[in-house]
């Protein structure tokens, strides 16, 4: 199989034109991007909302729920149901798009409820104490606070997209999950492999980059770094000045 792996990828067919691996990964970060743009839309708003007035929670639950249904099972549902109504490759668009939002949705759900739920409730008393509004607390002090959490739901989100969205091949569409329904189809398990190790590392590539993107915008006192340094220097610089002025004072002494 590992020879014929490394023929494939070798094979100078395999990254050209609109079937080779270039144009099936841009497809594939298409699809991925605009279903996280779509279930953003939905679960975003939905979640500061819950967090922030606590009412109606039971929707986080309800959301968790829908993980529970399978993937292509709801995908066929969809595609039966929408397909005929729309024109062109719309019918095969809009429902992978949607049965991969409606998977996104929980994740980035349960993130932005639960960072804004978990904000201290001292700093939001603070806040308004100094005669903050509802808004401006929720974007000035509960949003900062919940970044973690809310990022983490983006991250979680986003690597199920990017294993998932390997379906939309089934209903004709591109993207990775082309080479491993093709090579499936046509007996040709390196190429199917090939996909496969494919979506694994673009998925690998998107979490680091979202993980960047989280140290960069989450502020170092929310996570325990400190700023100029990590947390372990401070610590050994603190021990450091205690002990120089033990044996200060036992200088003086």
């Amino acid at each position: 199989m590992i020879p014929s792996l490394l023929e494939w990828f070798t094979d100078p067919e395999t990254w050209a034109g609109a079937d080779g691996i270039p144009a099936r990964v841009w497809e594939h970060l298409w699809y991925t991007g605009v279903t996280m743009v779509v279930a953003a839309l939905v679960a975003v708003p939905l979640g500061l909302w819950v967090g922030h007035t606590g009412r109606a929670r039971w929707l986080v639950s309800v959301a968790n729920s829908v993980r529970a249904v399978p993937t292509l099972g709801l995908l066929l549902a969809a595609s039966l149901w929408l397909g005929p109504k729309l024109p062109g490759d719309l019918a095969y668009v809009v429902p992978s798009i949607a049965v991969l939002a409606v998977l996104a949705v929980p994740p980035l759900l349960a993130g932005t409820y639960g960072g804004i739920d978990a904000v201290d409730p001292s700093a939001r008393d603070a806040a308004h104490g100094v005669g903050m509004r509802g808004r401006q607390v929720l974007w000035q002090v509960e949003v900062p606070n919940a970044l973690p959490l809310m990022l983490s739901g983006v991250r979680s989100a986003m690597l199920q997209v990017v294993a998932t969205a390997t379906i939309a091949a089934i209903p004709g569409l591109g993207g990775l999950g082309r080479f491993i329904i093709d090579g499936i189809k046509l007996g040709d398990y390196a190429q199917a492999a090939g996909g496969a190790l494919l979506v694994a590392v673009l998925a690998v590539a998107l979490e680091g980059l979202l993980a960047l993107l989280q140290r960069r915008v989450v502020s170092p006192g929310l996570t325990g770094r400190a700023v100029g340094g990590s947390r372990k220097d401070d610590e050994s610089a603190g021990a450091e000045e205690s002990g120089a002025s033990t044996v200060d004072l036992r200088t003086h002494a």
